[in-house]
């Protein structure tokens, strides 16, 4: 039993960590009558406040990746998983990547956008860090391949984009000038940089498809976003695509 106590504190930190999470995210379309993350601080990041910011059906992701958390959660409570030593390396990191989740959405909703910057780094950072460390080794079957590595795969690469338009938002609230250089080339910089990070830790997991196929999904919908709402940007959005 005494080996089996901390396995057990995981488990349930994971789950602690779920259900704050869900509430966050309800918290943040507004369930409890709060303000939506696109109308909070000010519209700071609705789809049409920077050149980074994707269009408004992007954020369906989060949809598919609170569902394969809630699947990660009943799956690391099988009898076989308590002990895996994946669960053992990822466990208190998928559990503190979704108290930051929630922490983002509130600092969010409270208008504190230099903030939310500072908790959605830590979340990406923490997100590399579970990448990192389930890449060390195969999943044991295609369930935990699509429970454990896709659902973190995907978590990632949608983080990594949500990064880049939380910061673009807080520099413009801030009245950043862009040390004279125009909006779009700091826009098409960053979407290079998003885009060579994701293809160099695909190839750096192996070939996990995921985290590149959502970063592809928020890329996609930044073009679609300036291509179709303002703030409209000719190299940002290529061309209306």
């Amino acid at each position: 039993m005494k080996n089996q106590s901390p396995d057990l504190r995981r488990q349930i930190a994971v789950t602690v960590s779920l259900v704050v999470c869900i509430v966050g995210s309800m918290i943040g379309v507004g369930v409890f009558g709060g303000t939506p993350i696109a109308e909070a601080a000010g519209g700071a990041l609705a789809a049409d406040s920077t050149l980074l910011a994707p269009a408004t059906p992007a954020f369906s992701i989060w949809s598919v990746v609170y569902a394969g958390l809630v699947a990660f959660t009943v799956w690391q409570w099988l009898p076989s998983q308590r002990a895996n030593p994946r669960q053992r390396s990822l466990g208190w990191i998928v559990a503190a990547s979704m108290i930051l989740n929630a922490a983002w959405i509130l600092s969010v909703q409270a208008g504190f956008l230099v903030l939310s910057v500072v908790v959605i780094v830590a979340l990406l950072v923490t997100l590399v860090l579970a990448f990192l460390r389930y890449s060390q080794s195969r999943a044991g079957s295609w369930v935990e391949a699509v429970v454990v590595d896709g659902t973190l795969g995907l978590y990632l690469g949608w983080t990594s984009v949500a990064v880049c338009a939380n910061i673009a938002a807080a520099l413009k609230a801030s009245g950043f000038g862009g040390f004279g250089l125009r909006p779009e080339i700091w826009s098409v910089g960053v979407l290079v940089v998003v885009a060579v990070v994701g293809i160099a830790l695909a190839i750096k997991g192996h070939g996990r498809l995921a985290l590149a196929a959502a970063i592809a999904w928020g890329l996609a919908w930044i073009t679609v976003g300036r291509s179709a709402d303002a703030p409209e940007s000719f190299p940002t959005g290529l061309r209306r695509l």
